[in-house]
């Protein structure tokens, strides 16, 4: 009986973690929480971003690899692709996110030969947020 309720708080614990994004599929867990402003609609972001192809688990991009540096994008306005534009929405300055993007709302069936992204690969996205319109921490 104690063992049953063990593995029912386990299971819990790991549906709470992934937190769903109403009217897509790409789903976020807060890694750091943030603090401070927030990335909205229309807002000018800089992050650190580190892509993963879920299924071969191979990083295909890093803002933090040598001779790389930060992204910078608009959020909510479709300048990036989808899951990683609504998973962004509502992050705080020092926020890091890990993005879980199915392929529908990444590159799709076509995928991204060029950095290793299969047709219809899913992609985990790690984000820190290091600046919204010019604000940092």
């Amino acid at each position: 009986e104690m063992l049953r309720g063990l593995v029912l708080c386990a299971l819990l614990a790991v549906v709470v973690n992934s937190i769903d994004i109403a009217g897509v599929k790409t789903t976020y867990e807060i890694i750091t929480p943030g603090s401070g402003a927030k990335v909205t609609k229309g807002a000018t972001v800089t992050v650190h971003a580190t892509g993963t192809v879920k299924e071969t688990n191979k990083k295909f991009w890093s803002t933090k690899d040598a001779g790389q540096k930060p992204f910078t994008y608009q959020a909510g306005v479709g300048k990036v692709i989808t899951g990683w534009d609504q998973g962004c929405l509502g992050m705080a300055l020092g926020e890091v996110r890990k993005l879980d993007i199915p392929a529908d709302e990444g590159y799709g069936k076509r995928g991204f030969p060029a950095w290793g992204i299969p047709p219809d690969g899913g992609l985990l996205f790690e984000i820190e947020v290091l600046k919204i319109d010019g604000k940092e921490l």
